[in-house]
């Protein structure tokens, strides 16, 4: 299997005619339910789904978000493992679920936030941030820059661990960076 090259606009492969029910499913959460499908950036569309998947998972509470989150982490090894050998090919840029994983965790400081300004928080986001939008932006641009850029260890792990938790694992740590950099931003005043 090859890994293909990202700044190339390329299509989508096919899930394989002979493929159970359980792959196809497996492989349509691997694509992102197909917000991984455009074939140019289909990494930014991939965040973007995860994004708004995000939002329902918002009406949880922090604790619920992180549960699935972590559910996310459990069986996105798998997931993208799976859809990459049903590609035939490494880590292509249409497997998504590994940026939905690492959006969520970026934006965990922003559910964490949102839910302690609920409960009538003085000190909490009303009052440190503009809005509460901005709160989640800043977090999904933090993510795609540092899943982009790939800084050590990012860029270590991207090119030395392989397999499904290879294709999930740079983007969970992508994921915690962004969210330690939202922190920094959020409670550094």
């Amino acid at each position: 299997m090859h890994k293909p090259d990202i700044r190339k606009s390329n299509p989508c492969p096919p899930c394989p005619l002979t493929a159970t029910r359980l792959e196809k499913c497996v492989y349509w959460l691997g694509i992102g339910l197909g917000s991984g499908l455009p074939k140019k950036a289909p990494g930014s569309w991939g965040t973007l789904g995860g994004f708004v998947i995000a939002l329902p998972m918002l009406l949880l509470g922090f604790w619920g978000f992180l549960v699935l989150t972590l559910l996310g982490c459990l069986v996105g090894s798998h997931v993208c493992g799976k859809t990459s050998n049903l590609m035939n090919v490494h880590d292509d840029p249409h497997i998504v679920f590994d940026e939905w994983v690492g959006v969520w965790i970026a934006v965990l400081p922003s559910v964490w936030l949102l839910e302690s300004t609920q409960i009538g928080n003085e000190a909490g986001l009303a009052h440190s941030h503009p809005s509460v939008i901005l709160s989640f932006i800043i977090p999904f641009i933090l993510f795609r820059f540092f899943d982009i850029i790939k800084p050590f260890p990012i860029k270590w792990v991207d090119k030395n661990v392989s397999g499904g938790f290879g294709i999930l694992i740079d983007d969970v740590l992508a994921g915690m960076m962004a969210g330690l950099a939202s922190c920094l931003l959020f409670f550094v005043n």
